[in-house]
């Protein structure tokens, strides 16, 4: 499955709808957000970068929705993402009126079997994807670690999070695929306050972030070369790293470790998923799939995108969709190694 298509067969998709005409919605689920306020929350703390794609589609989705509804954005940190998306499940409103844009650690964490979700990442109604960035693991130019033999080689401090988060999984999995060495620290807020603990010293670098989120938080940093970029992790290299290792690379032609190399390089390809809670009249998961798609190809969108440094490369809700759909199929066989790997019980 080659994801980087996705993009390109979106904004064909979008230009064909254009030309037949507006989609014809049930006049009751059209009017329904006339007059409207839609909540939509991140786990990601303030200034990181789930928080900028957040409030970015806050401030230009209402406009693709039949009736104009007013947007708010709210950061629910904690747990890796579990706080945000359990509040989504079961206890904010199920009517189209609250969206998150979720952790992709959880799809990862809910496929491995860990415990804390309410309810299955596969029951959400996903309404499409900002970007399919690879997944990378950073040092701050200060650390001794500059690449990932230096991580084989001796121990590197990263920081984390909570368990659900893919700062967490990432480094867990490359230290036993890969003989890594990195030593994860739990406990921060988000990524932006895991980023000002790598500047400070207190971790050397943090254990994973989507390209994209770097691109749109530290450009002047990535600028002047302050990160080390040790791998990354997607199904194709990123045409910005053309140097740095791909996970599935180091591994391919490995029958014992090229399917956790696939099965984590397939979980992290919907990056920056937004979901709208499990209960939503599909009509109006419609609708919000459907606005999604053209807000993600508005020219004025792409133009603030882009003095953002967010990369928009979307993925429809149906795509997103099918990819949580095959992982969490991922064969009993792979999973029981991918548990065993870090270190949880077996089923």
């Amino acid at each position: 499955m080659r994801m980087r298509g996705y993009g390109r067969t979106l904004v064909t998709t979008i230009a064909t709808l254009a030309m037949a005409g507006a989609p014809m919605w049930p006049a009751s689920a059209a009017d329904f957000f006339a007059g409207k306020t839609i909540t939509i929350s991140t786990y990601g703390a303030p200034g990181d970068s789930y928080d900028v794609y957040m409030r970015l589609l806050a401030r230009h989705y209402g406009k693709h929705i039949p009736g104009n509804p007013r947007f708010t954005a709210i950061n629910q940190t904690g747990a890796g993402g579990l706080v945000a998306m359990n509040h989504a499940a079961m206890v904010a409103p199920q009517d189209g009126t609250f969206l998150t844009v979720a952790s992709q650690g959880l799809l990862i964490f809910e496929a491995t079997g860990q415990q804390g979700l309410k309810t299955s990442i596969g029951n959400f109604n996903w309404l499409g994807s900002f970007t399919q960035s690879n997944n990378v693991t950073v040092t701050w130019h200060t650390s001794r670690a500059k690449t990932i033999q230096d991580a084989m080689a001796h121990e590197v401090v990263v920081g984390a999070s909570g368990a659900a988060g893919g700062s967490v999984i990432g480094p867990a999995i490359y230290n036993a695929v890969l003989g890594t060495k990195f030593k994860v620290v739990y406990g921060y807020q988000g990524g932006a306050h895991i980023d000002l603990a790598m500047k400070r010293g207190e971790v050397e670098g943090r254990g994973n972030n989507t390209w994209a989120g770097y691109k749109a938080t530290m450009p002047n940093e990535i600028r002047d070369g302050m990160l080390n970029v040790l791998i990354q992790t997607g199904l194709h290299k990123d045409r910005d790293l053309p140097h740095v290792p791909l996970f599935l690379d180091l591994v391919r032609g490995d029958p014992a470790r090229e399917p956790i190399a696939a099965f984590m390089s397939k979980a992290v390809a919907i990056a920056r998923p937004v979901a709208a809670p499990p209960r939503v009249p599909a009509e109006r998961v419609e609708i919000l799939r459907r606005a999604f798609d053209a807000t993600m190809t508005d020219p004025i969108f792409r133009a603030e995108a882009g003095r953002l440094n967010a990369e928009i490369d979307p993925l429809t809700g149906e795509q997103v969709q099918d990819i949580v759909t095959q992982v969490l199929a991922t064969p009993r066989p792979v999973m029981s190694q991918i548990r065993s790997m870090l270190g949880l019980p077996q089923n």
